[in-house]
């Protein structure tokens, strides 16, 4: 799918983060977004995980201009899933959070900032406060992995939820906006920050087919499985990165959402190959009939 399939008044706003910002809030909660629930139970699940879509003007373009990319951490070799590409987030400390959350609705905090949050508590109050314990759990997260400053980031809206099969969790995106702050100091979770430009999310030609090749967890006869999924290839600075998987998915969400974009279909993408170890899950062992590449790609555990 070329660029004239695109929203070109959307692309035109790359150039303008500002508007850009606006106009993401703005198509994040118009139509059947709005109509979007966060299940009764999501505050007492075990299952629950929320994490930040952040989205910042970084990525030079000389004299020191920044563009729109997507921020996320890249996974240390002390957690599971090394080296994946992720956003900050994690599972809900309810308690803590539901406290946090009432902080986050005050005047000038994200919540109190956030134009549609009025809206949210009149019309729809159970939801909204379903939704301040669930940006609340992300940006506390994201304070602890890499000191990012919960104050400076523009709350956008939510995004659809989405599952992992083989982590029995339902995690649900929360888009925000980096205002201000530059520099970003990971803990032992994460091994460092990855901007990637949004010109280039919307670039077909940097998507590819993820060959990716299992190693068993003992040595032996045994066959190591292979499957082809969907993926982008990010060429920085510091080298390669594959982004795969669940947040590879969120990803895309976002981008046909905001920008009308589709990836091309799989089949048409040329391949790029990959293994996985044994040690890729921590040690843990391998559930059968359930590969650590599964997961569902419709809208998770909403109704």
């Amino acid at each position: 799918m070329g660029e004239s399939t695109l929203d070109r008044d959307a692309l035109r706003l790359l150039d303008d983060p500002h508007s850009l910002a606006d106009h993401v809030s703005r198509v994040l909660n118009k139509g059947s977004l709005r109509s979007r629930v966060f299940p009764s139970g999501v505050s007492r699940s075990a299952e629950t995980s929320s994490v930040l879509f952040l989205l910042g003007s970084y990525c030079g373009r000389g004299r020191g201009r920044g563009e729109p990319c997507v921020v996320f951490n890249k996974r240390s070799r002390l957690v599971k899933q090394p080296g994946d590409l992720c956003f900050p987030g994690g599972r809900m400390a309810p308690r803590l959070d539901r406290y946090l959350g009432r902080i986050l609705s005050l005047p000038g905090f994200p919540l109190g900032r956030w134009p549609y949050w009025r809206q949210w508590r009149r019309s729809r109050p159970n939801q909204a406060r379903r939704l301040s314990l669930l940006l609340a759990t992300g940006l506390r997260e994201g304070l602890e992995e890499m000191r990012l400053n919960p104050l400076g980031v523009r709350m956008l809206g939510p995004l659809p939820a989405r599952e992992l099969l083989l982590f029995s969790r339902v995690i649900y995106p929360m888009v925000g906006w980096i205002r201000r702050q530059k520099r970003f100091f990971p803990n032992w979770e994460v091994e460092r920050v990855v901007y990637i430009p949004l010109r280039h999310l919307l670039t077909p030609e940097l998507y590819a087919r993820y060959r990716l090749r299992f190693e068993p967890d003992e040595p032996g006869p045994g066959e190591a499985e292979v499957r082809e999924l969907p993926c982008f290839v990010h060429h920085g600075r510091r080298g390669t990165e594959t982004l795969w998987g669940a947040t590879y998915y969120i990803v895309i969400a976002f981008l046909q959402c905001v920008f009308g974009f589709r990836p091309p279909e799989l089949q048409a993408l040329p391949v790029v190959d990959g293994s996985l170890g044994a040690d890729y899950l921590g040690g843990r062992p391998q559930t059968a009939g359930s590969p650590p590449w599964e997961v569902l790609q419709s809208g998770g555990r909403e109704g």
